[in-house]
């Protein structure tokens, strides 16, 4: 595996703080989520930072590698775009799926809007390989892959976080962006122990580290970005630097933006924190490799700390854990599928390529995970009954904080929408969203949204119903509105049938 490059300090760019980044002192790069970016029309902040040598990295948040189905070649060309418009020495994404339904499960297509962990099983790591593999082959750069916050644990599980970001390292060559913050929401919301993931990861294959703040309601951790770093998240930074130096140390801050002062007390913390664990650093233990793997110190399969499990057994202070390859559980046994059956059901899928000697993913494990994920999905989006093995009440926790986002998502990508609706936008928008999943992206969201009100005779003021009969017909057209006699009859139409 290639050593990562030196990054250094930075922090993620977002158009609301872009002018204090710029004059930040000791800035080294800046991550910019990528879908925001349009190649063609850069931002002038980020062309100003890129003509000064910082370097800028595209991060992705929607090709969803985690789920059943293989990466979208539009996605990836997107993504590879802006690396190469960026001149970016890598780009990541995360091991989340994002959507599911489709043609494997012939079912609706659903977006959640937000990134949800996979299951831990073979499963969900053949595909997930299969699907990182897909995206190396489109991208120009090296990809990284980043480990996500999670409410929910999925049942059945068969390794640890550590086991199955190490495996997937080892299978595929990827290099991990390694959040620390969603290390430590995973220890508040699944009690697991983020000093045995850390002694579990392949160090060596860290691209660089994310940290970011967050805050607890009601025994969760909810991984805002939009709170000061807490002190717990810092130690888990300490722990990490203690075992390597990183390449690359990233602050995220998405939204409840403070004056820029803070942003700049809070990476002078973490450049304190790396700089007093750089002496444990250097007594690093060497790289993990397979011959390490000896069964007489491996780590037992999922063993994590939890509500069924108890506590995770953790090394003494200052005693370090062997730089070991984590055991994967024993095989499950065989059960009898009917399945079997059929000629070769486990046959690559057809983008799949036998020859290159990469493994892909067995067909029959993208349709056990597209089923399962649709499942779950849809309990989160559209009201279903909540799958067996799910804690119900997190899995209600989950779906409100889903609603809750795409309420926020939505009044900033069309703000228009809570100007005109006012103090009733939240709890209209929430009472469209309950069972009404999101099918596309969050602007046709918008859109669906105001045509709702509308045919339900919403809202009920006659001039604020005119402005958003507008706004609406101005937006669900071809744009700008066509003056073609076909069109104009079109928006009529649509005004007969809207008219209250």
């Amino acid at each position: 595996m290639t050593q990562p490059g030196r990054l250094g300090t930075g922090i993620g760019w977002r158009p609301e703080i872009a002018e204090a980044v710029e004059h930040m002192p000791g800035i080294d790069w800046v991550e910019a989520v990528s879908e925001n970016l349009c190649p063609g029309h850069l931002p002038e902040s980020l062309r100003r930072l890129r003509e000064r040598g910082v370097t800028v990295v595209p991060h992705g948040v929607s090709l969803g590698l985690g789920g059943a189905d293989r990466p979208d070649e539009s996605r990836l060309a997107a993504l590879a775009e802006r690396a190469e418009t960026l001149g970016a020495p890598l780009v990541t994404e995360h091991i989340a799926f994002v959507r599911a339904g489709g043609d494997l499960t012939a079912s609706p297509s659903l977006e959640a809007g937000h990134l949800l962990p996979v299951p831990r099983t073979r499963d969900a790591l053949d595909v997930l390989c299969e699907n990182v593999r897909i995206a190396q082959a489109a991208l120009p750069v090296p990809l990284a892959v980043e480990n996500i916050a999670a409410l929910l644990r999925w049942p059945g599980e068969e390794m640890t976080e550590g086991q199955f970001l190490y495996d997937l390292a080892d299978r595929t060559g990827v290099r991990l962006l390694i959040d620390v913050a969603n290390l430590h929401t995973n220890h508040v919301n699944r009690g697991e122990d983020p000093s045995r993931a850390l002694d579990e990861l392949p160090v060596e294959a860290i691209a660089y580290v994310h940290v970011a703040g967050g805050f607890e309601r009601d025994g969760v951790w909810h991984d805002s970005h939009a709170h000061p770093v807490p002190r717990p998240v810092l130690g888990i930074l300490a722990d990490l630097a203690s075992r390597v130096t990183p390449p690359g140390v990233l602050l995220e801050r998405d939204d409840n933006f403070p004056e820029p002062g803070e942003l700049e007390t809070e990476l002078a913390a973490i450049r304190t924190t790396l700089a007093e664990a750089g002496g444990a650093a250097g007594r690093a233990t060497r790289p993990k490799t397979r011959e390490d793997a000896e069964p007489a110190t491996r780590p037992e399969a999922v063993t994590d700390a939890g509500p069924e499990n108890g506590p995770a057994t953790r090394p003494a202070a200052g005693v370090k854990a062997p730089a070991v390859r984590p055991s994967a559980p024993p095989a499950a046994p065989d059960r009898a599928d009917p399945d079997r059956a059929d000629p070769d059901p486990d046959a690559p899928g057809p983008s799949s390529d036998p020859a290159s000697g990469l493994d892909p993913a067995p067909a029959r494990a993208r349709q056990r995970l597209a089923l399962a994920q649709a499942a779950l999905l849809s309990a989160l989006v559209a009201g279903t009954p909540v799958p067996e093995g799910f804690d119900r009440v997190r899995t209600r926790v989950q779906a409100r904080a889903l609603a809750a986002k795409r309420a926020d998502v939505v009044a900033k990508v069309a703000a228009e929408l809570p100007e005109l609706l006012g103090d009733g936008y939240r709890a209209a928008f929430l009472g469209y969203a309950q069972g009404r999943p999101m099918t596309g992206g969050y602007r046709r969201d918008a859109l669906d949204f105001a045509e709702h009100l509308l045919l339900t005779g919403d809202p009920r003021d006659a001039r604020t119903r005119h402005l958003l009969r507008e706004w609406w017909l101005e937006r669900s057209g071809p744009a700008p509105r066509s003056r073609r006699p076909a069109a104009r009859l079109a928006r009529a139409t649509r005004r007969v049938l809207l008219r209250h």
